[in-house]
């Protein structure tokens, strides 16, 4: 053979084993492929690097209140088209597609429970549901659960992730703004607590309103939190944003944020709060065990 010659090989191939969809998830921030089976276990918080997956709500309801406590409220509010909108696909189809993908009728879930014996009010959202945007159903639900609160004299707790106000429903949607926190208001002249946690992302109009007007303000960590995106601010602005802006630990630094608290320690948290900020301060009031 010539030194010049290609030589040939004889390559067999093998054909690589499929590998089963979802049995690993990948850690964005150290890059490791991690058993999807062991985020999941840990409340869909990687185990290593801390780094918080976006969650249900109604997982994360199971998560957090006491067992068995949950009680649903305002189940049957769904959104209506009050514009008949259509757009590139009707409104109501678009609801439809919206519900199925996330086996919810809302983009948010109310209703009451105990954390840690303490009764309390609950919101939480779910951005799976047309990226949790604040429309009229969704606006009278959590109103829903503030007066709840109110009628039991018990502390409401609301967990926002939103991309902000629903575009189908116009002033409508915006109107929702008001109309949260007005209730709100009536909740702290009753002196009742009202503790807002913000998930990634909270933006637009629910940071514009009741996410970030809580007694007491607590943040996932690395949550995206803002009115408009950082692209937005920069190009009206005419500005270079500073390292970290509109993140949790951002906003902490600046005062907005109370407190960063991991998922999987939110629980016992939002406990001692209620502890603090309720029992010992209301007379009758009780933590069961």
């Amino acid at each position: 053979m010539s030194h010049f010659d290609k030589p040939t090989y004889n390559v067999r191939r093998t054909r690589k084993k499929d590998i089963p969809q979802g049995i690993y998830t990948k850690d964005p921030i150290t890059g490791e492929a991690l058993f999807t089976k062991d985020i999941v276990d840990n409340q869909m918080v990687s185990p290593k690097s801390g780094h918080h997956f976006p969650i249900g709500a109604r997982e994360r309801i199971a998560a957090l209140v006491d067992k068995e406590s949950f009680r649903e409220i305002a189940a049957n509010v769904r959104s209506g088209d009050p514009l008949t909108f259509v757009d590139s696909t009707p409104y109501p189809v678009r609801l439809k597609r919206y519900e199925k993908e996330s086996t919810l009728p809302e983009a948010v879930i109310t209703g009451t429970a105990k954390i840690h014996g303490i009764e309390v009010s609950l919101a939480v959202m779910d951005f799976r549901f047309c990226g949790g945007t604040l429309g009229s159903a969704t606006g009278e639900k959590i109103t829903r659960a503030i007066e709840e609160a109110l009628e039991r004299k018990c502390p409401c707790i609301i967990f926002s992730t939103s991309g902000g106000a629903r575009m189908q429903e116009g002033i409508l949607s915006l109107m929702q703004m008001a109309k949260t926190s007005a209730a709100l208001g009536r909740l702290a002249e009753a002196g009742l607590p009202y503790v807002s946690v913000l998930t990634n992302p909270t933006t637009g109009g629910v940071s514009a309103s009741f996410a970030t007007i809580g007694d007491v303000i607590l943040a996932e960590p690395g949550a995206l939190i803002g009115f408009a995106g950082p692209r937005v601010i920069k190009d009206t602005t005419k500005q270079t944003l500073p390292p970290g802006f509109q993140t949790s630990e951002f906003l902490l630094k600046h005062g907005l944020v109370d407190q960063i608290v991991s998922r999987t320690e939110m629980r016992d948290r939002l406990g001692d709060l209620l502890l603090a900020l309720h029992v010992k301060k209301s007379p009758g009031v009780k933590a069961k065990s």
